[in-house]
């Protein structure tokens, strides 16, 4: 099954998970057990996510952020609770209260994260709408929808409260943008390279517990294999394989983009 509403695309991917793509923006999950169903990111927030999944299922919603990027928060003004890691509470908050953003704008060209950014105020005024009940999630909590369980594992380094949710029952990891193919690691709350390479190693285990890594930007089913491709990666740039990276310019200024492998990228900053 695959349909488009106002902008996401609704793909089933199993009889249990539904992916939502906003626009190809941001990546969206909703993951059916026989009690609950758990939405993993809720996008932009343009379009009531909560009429999206419930177009899927009536069960009662579990929504859980990966981490506090607008990008995949701005959709919670739609539900009455969220559960998101305390650690990135400041994230979050950061990125619902932009004062500036026009500024940043207007200097580097708007893009959709941005303009997401800038038009969330406006839409929550117009709509009487605001961030929900924000509840904490912990590494080694377990989300029981019943007949299959979410187990959340810590991944910080994109932000400090990055998480991943393992589904073992579907051998799927879903991972926001701590694992993805295209790694933002330049911005201010993002972990120096050494440490997220760390990180990753801690976690290693994953890789026999899972076949698939669903990311906050994938399109399907990316093979766990990703895993290992983004560690090696950024193991090229700590071991100085550097020569062809190139300037990378963001809306917060200038970075360095690293590519390896088929075409994946991580972003960073030189020290």
């Amino acid at each position: 099954m695959s349909n488009v509403t106002e902008r996401i695309h609704l793909k089933k991917l199993t009889d249990n998970i539904y992916l939502m793509n906003d626009n190809g923006e941001s990546t969206g999950y909703i993951v059916l057990g026989g009690e609950k169903a758990a939405v993993i990111d809720t996008m932009n927030g343009y379009e009531n996510v909560r009429d999206v999944v419930r177009t899927v299922t009536a069960l009662p919603l579990i929504v859980i952020n990966t981490h506090g990027h607008c990008d995949h928060v701005y959709g919670n003004i739609y539900f009455d609770k969220v559960y998101i890691h305390p650690a990135d509470l400041p994230v979050l908050r950061e990125h619902t209260a932009y004062p500036d953003f026009a500024q940043l704008c207007g200097r580097y060209g708007p893009s959709a994260i941005q303009q997401a950014a800038l038009l969330f105020a406006e839409k929550c005024g117009k709509l009487g709408m605001h961030m929900p009940e924000l509840l904490p999630i912990n590494d080694g909590d377990i989300i029981d929808l019943g007949r299959r369980k979410l187990e959340v594992i810590s991944l910080p380094g994109h932000t400090p409260g990055s998480i991943c949710l393992l589904s073992e029952e579907d051998r799927v990891l879903f991972t926001g943008d701590g694992i993805n193919r295209h790694l933002w690691a330049q911005l201010d709350e993002s972990s120096d390279l050494q440490t997220i390479a760390a990180n990753l190693d801690k976690i290693a285990y994953v890789k026999d517990k899972a076949d698939y890594i669903l990311h906050g930007h994938a399109a399907d089913f990316e093979p766990i294999t990703l895993f290992d491709e983004l560690r090696s990666g950024i193991q090229d740039i700590l071991d100085g394989n550097t020569a062809d990276d190139k300037p990378y310019l963001w809306f917060g200024g200038e970075a360095v983009v690293h590519y390896y492998g088929n075409g994946s990228a991580v972003v960073y900053k030189r020290t």
